[in-house]
């Protein structure tokens, strides 16, 4: 007997203050035993402290979906446009010890 898989098919809606995005080109990423916790920032040169600007709070399956959904998008990308150039790990900016803010 062939098993059929059913999709569930969601429409998402996307508000206008939200539809602009909000630039980060620095995360944080902790977790806990029941979730991750990723906070977005902007790094400026010559500025030592950076706000969160968004917070993401997921459950571990969820960011292992997330993770294979952009190891997907990454893929396709450098496809068309050619490798992305890693600025590598922790690219030069490291958080103090024991002041992540969660």
């Amino acid at each position: 007997m062939e098993e059929t898989k059913k999709t569930q098919q969601i429409t998402i809606e996307l508000d206008q203050e939200i539809s602009s995005g909000e630039y980060a080109n620095f995360v944080v990423v902790t977790h806990s035993p029941a979730e991750f916790v990723m906070d977005f920032t902007r790094i400026l040169p010559g500025v030592a402290k950076a706000k969160v600007h968004s917070r993401i709070i997921m459950a571990p399956p969820h960011v292992k979906a997330y993770l294979i959904a952009l190891q997907d998008n990454i893929r396709k990308f450098e496809e068309k446009y050619g490798a992305i150039k890693s600025p590598g790990a922790p690219f030069g900016v490291k958080p103090p010890k024991n002041v992540l803010p969660n």
